[in-house]
């Protein structure tokens, strides 16, 4: 025997006390802010450690912004399964598997999809969802998910709005739990994307941008801050700033859009299900919801890409193309401290994104060709 091996002394392991295993690194939001969230021990936690995504820099918009500003990107395309609906999904589904639900179903021109997919399939749930039948109505990104993770995934002919009545309807009539933004948990897991934004900060922002589409998430947010303050963490409430696609607008035009029209598929929604909670985030905070067009929002998705290096799909990016638009009015007091929320990850749309750059250029394999081509001959 050597020396070393003499010298070593075993362990017992203690007995495991703890029903739930042990969750080193970042537990995800459920464990992470459980005092802030509806659940009890009796809660079967069912996660894929959603939430803990970047806060980046994003120095170029601030000098685009000007007057000082700091400009932070909330990244939330770095979820697992590439956007902020996980975590809604989460606790949707948490609550869903404590009541006995063996099924869920949802309405979605995408992500919800593809999160409410995922996490059916890590709790052992059949998963339904109604989508949209009309071409490009879904980015193949988001409906590969939802298929690949066995959900049954069917074509209305018809739009979102009519897809959410039926699925709302289904829930009513049938055992399937229902998991769009209309269930109160979605919200209440999405509200810790505010809590993760003040963590990191060590404060609020001054403003806080976001794309509206059905409206859950600018609804979360601001509960979320409003939590926070409430109990002390932080001293001030950021002014909520939304923005919906000039074509499906329904909260600016104060009127439902029957046929919404805008390339950011993932905010293509008519009648908001969070209509009432997105006005209450916009008054209460003394903020505003606006509109960009889908060129000011492809210019910004190009902007992120290029000069933040952060890729997002299209919908993300109204929050940006929102703030440039702000700016260029003098819409931001001096020194103000910025936090755009970037809701989903650019390879969730692929097929937009090589619809706007050019393409490759074919070349001989030489190398007189490949220096010609980058201009250096």
């Amino acid at each position: 025997m050597s020396e070393g091996s003499k010298n070593k002394v075993k362990v017992q392991n203690p007995p495991v006390t703890d029903p739930r295993p042990p969750t080193p690194g970042w537990p995800g939001i459920i464990e992470a802010y459980r005092a802030f969230l509806p659940v009890t021990d009796a809660t079967p936690v069912i996660t894929l450690r959603e939430g803990n995504t970047p806060l980046i820099p994003a120095p170029a918009l601030g000098r685009r912004v000007g007057r000082g500003a700091q400009v932070y990107l909330k990244y939330e395309g770095l979820n697992p399964t590439g956007s902020f609906k996980d975590r809604g999904m989460t606790m949707a589904i948490s609550k869903a598997a404590e009541t006995g639900a063996q099924a869920v179903i949802c309405a979605s021109t995408g992500n919800t999809s593809a999160s409410a997919a995922a996490y059916a399939a890590r709790a052992g749930m059949k998963c339904v969802v109604l989508l949209e039948q009309s071409a490009g109505a879904i980015a193949l990104g988001k409906l590969s998910q939802a298929l690949i993770h066995g959900a049954t995934v069917l074509a209305v002919e018809g739009n979102f709005d009519q897809a959410l009545h039926l699925v709302r309807k289904i829930s009513a009539d049938y055992p399937i739990a229902l998991v769009n933004s209309l269930n109160p948990y979605r919200i209440q897991g999405q509200k810790s994307g505010a809590f993760e934004v003040c963590d990191s900060l060590g404060r609020a922002p001054d403003y806080h941008c976001i794309p509206v589409g059905n409206a859950g998430n600018i609804t979360a947010y601001w509960m979320g801050y409003k939590e926070y303050h409430g109990c002390g963490r932080i001293a001030s409430l950021p002014r909520m700033i939304g923005f919906q696609a000039e074509g499906a607008a329904p909260i600016v035009r104060g009127a439902p859009v029957p046929e919404p029209k805008t390339l950011a598929t993932a905010i293509k929604i008519g009648n908001p299900a969070s209509w009432k909670g997105a006005e209450a985030a916009r008054d209460e905070s003394g903020g505003e919801i606006g509109t960009v067009t889908d060129e000011e929002i492809l210019e910004a998705y190009r902007i992120l890409a290029q000069e933040e290096g952060v890729f997002c799909e299209p919908a993300s990016a109204a929050s940006v193309a929102g703030l440039l638009k702000k700016a260029a009015a003098g819409g931001f007091t001096d020194d103000a401290l910025i936090v755009c929320v970037l809701t989903g990850h650019g390879l969730k749309d692929p097929d937009r994104a090589l619809a706007v750059v050019e393409k490759p250029t074919s070349i001989p394999a030489t190398e007189e060709a490949v220096v010609k081509a980058i201009g250096f001959s």
